[in-house]
């Protein structure tokens, strides 16, 4: 019966595995710990191994349990198995039990807690193990490494690193490998480069698949793709590893034909059915672009997998398919897959890009369902949809419903009621978000500071620039808003040193500048640094030649402006538009070129918008072109029927030109229609506060010192020389009270009220929802030389700089 016993528990266990009759393992269990020996217990440690490495984890325990004799390895074996299942709890009751611990003892432990997610524990008994003088492996040493790259523990990682060096573990090429793996993925790609040319003839497939990962994963995929061909050319075979990390690496930096290069070894070599390497090809074509390729892709793999339509959705979303997004969305919810966090917010993006908000709401139901709502990625992504819908209540709903409110949270938020011209509440969000303790990011930073800048408030604007000043970060994003806010709250001088403090410029930097100059009156200077610009290899866009534009019109350049226009499609590509239209149209109205700016009109390559022919009913205005004036309003009556612009300025006209009964139709009409002038108001900010005025306002706590102070003014330019513009008055009023009316206009209410409050030194600054009156415009010129004072008006087309009896628009406004 003995020779039986040791014929079936010696060379032929693996047989009895694989004969799997539990009854006759029982019986031979059973017989061999009744009849335990020496020889016999390495018999049965073999058994229980094998039991281990097949799942059959109870009954291993079962045998261990009855075994009279465990020796070291016996104990070692039956802590790895619950260890590798992730049953750590027990293999840590066994191995609590052990009546001896060695480094074969403590080895599997350490790497069951490394292996399942808990690699602070790990590395807690490693340091344990060395306290009790335990010399670990080079397993156990490669474990603990693991766990300092999955959590980017470089501190740790650099200690492990000394002891290796001290222990001469770091000849090893598995130790050596994963400190380079370590160092990589704790962003110290130096250090790993150097571990790695360390290894010489040494290098294997592991080896160098962590230092193309960590090229890959450090934003550097140019080197990674040239660290895969010296692994190609030194002969080293790529596996499923490799191919996903330089796959990657393709995408990053977009080598699309590179990364089809990496395709064909991938067909060679055989891989080309593993699934992680499928969803990488996949992911790859989808960021490069060539979504044909990626669809080619996806519909050739076996299994569907999440992560392959999700990469190809967000490549859907980043190159404009919205609708194919939409189609794949249905597509995975037929084929029941697990859809997961990361598929809605992509899908919700493409929602917000289409504007489609029916599938929106439908969508939002299913997150509720499925329970993804709690998920913040998920309700980020609805925030964020609906704030570009413009749906900023359910955004609100949305928002207030999640529990953890992060940075991203809040920037949607925010970016949402900024976008949306919300300017007043999306700074009082930014107040609330600053109140929780939560720090802004790059991202709200800069809609924050857009919101300022439609706002004009400098103040509150300045002390955002301060903040981000001291939190030493850098962003291309915030450089460019600041550059923008300081040009829209008329510091021009500001916007400029933003400019020349940068160390980093784009096309978005240079046009904000380009505009901000313009919008000052200086149009000149605009058109310098375009030059520059385009010295520097910067290529202008859309938004730049509407700056370019608007300055030649502003400053009457227009021989510029006609060579800038031509430029755009000639020189550049660039389609014009309707804003490029209505600047050229005003740049021949403002010079007096009516008839070129009617021809012009008529051969426009798009649709002419409101804009082009408010451009034109103003130059009709201005020169008294009335019949074309009358043909741009009634084509504005058509456009914007409640827009008060067109028929008051129609019945100004027909008031200059004597044509009374014509004058009293237009506003028979919009009395009938129920359209109201939008009543002129002036602000102007003090100490963070902003007081607005609007005309013969009496509301001011200081109104008795204002109209004060008024009086006193309109004295002083009157003896310089100002005669009021009677014709700027209201029409129906005697020519008394036409003075009186125009001396109380809100603008002039602001300028007083700074003049008494603001030091000598510092510019007064004023802003107008409308554009200023020929009578306001010259009587602030009188002000700043009589006053000797910088004043800065800025009304709803441009910005107006007042010094010693002059503006920056040359009188061409």
């Amino acid at each position: 019966m003995f020779k039986l016993q040791l014929r079936l528990l010696g060379p032929s266990c693996k047989a009895l595995h694989q004969f799997n009759h539990l009854g006759l393992a029982h019986f031979i269990c059973n017989y061999s710990v009744a009849n335990s020996t020496h020889s016999n217990t390495f018999d049965l440690n073999r058994l229980i191994n094998e039991f281990s490495k097949s799942g059959r984890i109870d009954e291993a325990r079962k045998m261990f349990d009855k075994m009279s004799e465990r020796d070291e390895f016996s104990w070692s074996t039956i802590i790895a198995a619950y260890a590798n299942l992730g049953r750590l709890d027990e293999a840590r009751e066994l191995f609590d039990e052990a009546p001896k611990k060695s480094s074969i003892t403590w080895s599997p432990l350490i790497s069951g807690y490394s292996r399942h997610g808990c690699e602070i524990e790990a590395f807690e008994l490693f340091c344990q193990m060395r306290l009790e003088g335990q010399k670990p492996s080079q397993y156990t040493l490669g474990s603990v490494l693991r766990g300092c790259s999955i959590l980017g523990l470089r501190q740790r990682g650099e200690n492990l690193h000394g002891y290796a060096i001290k222990t001469g573990f770091d000849s090893n090429v598995f130790v050596a490998t994963g400190l380079v793996d370590m160092y990589a993925k704790c962003k110290c790609i130096l250090e790993a480069e150097c571990l790695f040319e360390t290894l010489t003839d040494r290098k294997n497939n592991v080896s160098w698949t962590a230092m193309i990962t960590g090229y890959s994963q450090n934003g550097d995929g140019y080197k990674a793709i040239e660290c895969f061909r010296d692994m190609r050319a030194e002969g080293v075979d790529s596996n499923q590893f490799t191919f996903p990390s330089i796959l990657t690496a393709c995408a990053t930096v977009s080598a699309c034909d590179f990364g089809a290069q990496v395709h064909g070894c991938i067909v060679r070599s055989g891989f080309g059915a593993n699934v992680f390497v499928q969803s990488a090809l996949v992911c790859m074509y989808a960021k490069c672009g060539d979504l044909r390729s990626a669809r080619r892709g996806l519909e050739t793999m076996e299994t569907d997998d999440v992560i392959s339509y999700n990469s190809m959705i967000v490549g859907c979303v980043r190159h404009g398919f919205e609708e194919e997004v939409l189609s794949l969305f249905k597509k995975m919810h037929s084929r029941d897959m697990k859809i997961d966090a990361f598929t809605f917010p992509s899908v919700l993006n493409s929602f917000a890009s289409m504007m489609d908000t029916k599938n929106s709401k439908s969508v939002h139901c299913l997150i509720i369902k499925t329970g993804f709502e709690a998920y913040n990625l998920v309700s980020n992504a609805l925030v964020d949809m609906y704030a570009k819908q413009g749906s900023l209540a359910c955004a609100c709903e949305v928002f207030n419903q999640t529990v953890d409110k992060d940075v991203i949270s809040w920037t949607s938020l925010v970016t949402g009621y900024a976008h949306n011209g919300s300017h007043e509440e999306a700074i009082k969000l930014f107040h609330d978000m600053i109140t929780t303790g939560t720090c802004p990011d790059e991202y709200v930073i800069a809609s924050i500071l857009s919101a300022c800048a439609g706002l004009t408030v400098l103040e509150f604007g300045k002390q955002v620039h301060a903040n981000f000043i001291k939190s030493g970060l850098e962003s291309l994003s915030i450089d460019n808003s600041l550059v923008t806010m300081y040009a829209k709250c008329g510091c021009i001088e500001d916007a400029s040193r933003v400019f020349n403090s940068m160390r980093v410029r784009n096309v978005i930097t240079w046009t904000a500048l380009i505009v901000g100059y313009a919008q000052n009156g200086k149009g000149k200077d605009s058109l310098q640094f375009y030059d520059q610009m385009i010295a520097t290899g910067t290529k202008p866009d859309f938004i730049t030649f509407i700056g370019l534009l608007f300055a030649c019109s502003h400053a009457g350049l227009v021989e510029n402006g006609l060579q800038y226009f031509e430029s755009m499609d000639k020189v550049y590509g660039i389609k014009p538009g309707p804003e490029h239209y209505a600047c050229m149209i005003d740049l021949w109205g403002r010079s007096g070129h009516l008839n070129e700016a009617k021809e012009l009109l008529n051969r426009m390559d798009v649709k002419p918008d409101a804009t082009v022919w408010k451009a034109l009913l103003g130059a009709c205005r201005v020169h008294g072109y009335l019949e074309l004036g009358e043909s741009a309003a009634n084509k504005l009556f058509e456009l914007e029927p409640s827009n008060a612009v067109p028929y008051i300025l129609l019945a100004n006209m027909y008031s200059a030109a004597g044509r009374s009964e014509d004058f009293a139709r237009i506003r028979q009409m919009m009395k009938s229609m129920g359209i109201r002038k939008e009543p002129g108001c002036s602000w102007i900010e003090m100490n963070s506060h902003v007081h607005e005025f609007m005309a013969e306002d009496r509301g001011h706590p200081r109104t008795s010192e204002i109209y004060s102070k008024l009086d006193e003014i309109m004295i002083l330019i009157k003896e310089a020389g100002y005669v009021p513009d009677k014709k700027f008055a209201l029409h129906d009023m005697d020519e008394e009270s036409k003075e009186v009316g125009l001396a109380y206009h809100s603008e002039k209410l602001a300028i007083a009220f700074g003049l008494l409050t603001l030091p000598p030194v510092v510019p007064i600054r004023i802003f107008k929802n409308l554009r200023v009156c020929g009578d306001c415009h010259t009587a602030m010129k009188y002000i700043s030389r009589v006053f000797l004072r910088h004043i800065i008006l800025r009304d709803s087309n441009c910005f107006h700089h007042f010094r010693e009896g002059k503006c920056s628009c040359g009188d061409y406004w």
